[in-house]
């Protein structure tokens, strides 16, 4: 019976084992996100955070600042939404009084980030806000009269439903400036000080930036209070998922070269960026003639037109998107799988933003860039600034290009240099006009030839033989006759020629 009881486990040995047994929590668990956040994420299929998101959420949950220095596309927007969900969920928001508040540069990253509250916060009983340029004022007023957990913004609607009365900021708790750097770029700054003095001091504030200029450190020492510091990789650098390739083209094969690459990737859907709105427009229409699902976004588009243009897009109704740079940070669309860079863009750090819109998630996209060779100082400082060379890709069927050929190879097809038209051809045709026009001829000396017998400067015939000038024979100056042709058409002889010479001078004016 003795021993029986040595192998009778002891209870707390028990409890040992079984916690020595069980594995510790791994994914999003760990971090220490509320089951009903947890459960959003497994039906979204997203099982393990991202680096920024590892650091992060603790930290947001901790009730601590955070200064976060992270590229696009490593999952930041998670990284605030999913620890403030927790937060909020405790209680409830009064009339006109949001209880936290996320600044955005654009109205499409706007609309990104209430996209995930909506899919995050699904099972939880939060509402939010969206404060944007484009939508009826008067409705948004409505929306906040009803009271709103989270409120998303950009500073200047934010500021225009403020002084009209419609908003008070003295109950947010929690403030997040995504972007900063994008903010900083469009002259937002101002804006963002002069909110954020109307905050609560005793508040959690999240500021997040691509990049960290003195002016954007300035600005986070100024509104953070003891932040914790992450860095998940240096600015600027390429996600490791994205795969990159750039082709050299000439300037007129452009537009085929997209066609064919197009043709040969396997493209699901994808992003084509143009530097100029004005080749947004004319690139969409080339591709759509072309039979292709294109459709284009920038700038000067009506908001409810890029609003339904981006909602067909991600439907998959459109299959390519053509846009400028206002979408680049703006537009995060899952699997998506191709980036196109019709033009190099003219900051080396756009580059980045761009291709940022494909290869997230841990999932793998491919970037692919049209050089000519006018652009070989901008992928110059590309490829300095993301560190790596980017692998050439030739296209099928398109001659091969090098940087040290001319620009001219570009400008006709079978690289041909372009003819230039002589200068002779273009002003030799029309002496008659010369002779109308008196300036000109003070411009220019007149020929030897022109002191000949009946012949005018350009080669011109008299009609009849000329009356001699007295003192000078038959061989009239030159100076004499720059002089007389200088003399307009009509009018008394100021230099006191008898009527022959004032009539020629008359009839070499006409």
């Amino acid at each position: 019976m003795s021993e029986s009881k040595d192998f009778v486990p002891h209870p707390q040995e028990d409890a040992a084992a079984e916690a020595a047994e069980t594995p510790p929590a791994s994914g999003f668990a760990s971090l220490g996100l509320s089951e009903p956040i947890l459960k959003a994420l497994e039906e979204k299929g997203y099982l393990n955070p991202t680096p920024i998101q590892e650091q992060a959420i603790p930290t947001v949950l901790m009730g601590r600042d955070v200064l976060g220095c992270a590229q696009t596309g490593t999952g930041k927007t998670a990284s605030f939404t999913l620890p403030m969900l927790d937060i909020l969920s405790g209680s409830r928001a009064r009339a006109r009084m949001p209880r936290s508040l996320i600044l955005e540069p654009t109205r499409e990253l706007a609309l990104q980030v209430a996209e995930n509250f909506v899919q995050y916060g699904k099972h939880l009983k939060l509402n939010h806000a969206l404060l944007i340029g484009g939508e009826s004022m008067g409705e948004q007023r409505d929306v906040l009269t009803r009271g709103v957990d989270v409120l998303i913004a950009t500073p200047g609607r934010l500021i225009d439903i403020f002084e009209r009365g419609g908003l008070l900021l003295s109950d947010v708790r929690v403030l997040v400036i995504d972007e900063a750097d994008r903010m900083l770029d469009m002259g937002f700054i101002p804006d963002i000080e002069r909110i954020v003095s109307l905050l609560p001091t005793m508040r959690q504030t999240l500021f997040f930036s691509a990049t960290m200029a003195p002016e954007i450190r300035r600005l986070a020492d100024a509104f953070l209070s003891n932040p914790k510091q992450i860095t998940v990789s240096r600015p600027a650098t390429v996600a490791t998922t994205i795969t990159e390739g750039l082709s050299l083209v000439a300037t007129h094969d452009k537009r085929e070269a997209l066609r064919r690459l197009i043709r040969t990737e396997d493209v699901q859907n994808a992003l084509v960026f143009c530097n100029r709105k004005r080749d947004v427009d004319i690139l969409c229409k080339s591709l759509t003639r072309h039979k292709f699902s294109a459709g284009m976004l920038h700038g000067d588009m009506p908001q409810s037109a890029r609003f339904a243009t981006l909602e067909r897009f991600k439907a998959g109704e459109i299959r390519l998107l053509v846009c400028s740079d206002v979408a680049a940070r703006g537009i995060d669309i899952g699997g998506l799988s191709h980036v196109f860079n019709f033009d190099v863009p003219h900051h080396a750090e756009d580059y980045v933003h761009r291709i940022g819109r494909t290869g997230r998630a841990g999932m793998q996209g491919r970037a692919l860039t049209l050089a000519t060779p006018a652009d070989r100082a901008a992928v110059d400082a590309i490829e300095l600034l993301i560190g790596h060379p980017i692998p050439r890709l030739a296209v099928d069927g398109l001659d091969p290009v090098e940087w040290e050929e001319a620009e001219s190879r570009g400008r006709r097809r079978g690289g041909k240099p372009a003819a230039k038209a002589a200068p002779p051809a273009k002003k030799a045709p029309k002496p008659a006009a010369r002779a109308e026009t008196p300036p000109a001829a003070e411009e220019q000396p007149v020929p030897r030839r022109s002191r000949e017998p009946g012949n005018r400067r350009g080669g011109r015939e008299d009609a009849g033989p000329r009356e001699p000038v007295v003192g000078f024979g038959d061989d009239i100056p030159a100076f004499m006759q720059i002089r007389r042709r200088a003399r307009p058409a009509a009018g008394p002889d100021t230099d006191g020629q008898d009527g022959k010479d004032q009539n020629e001078d008359t009839e070499i004016a006409a």
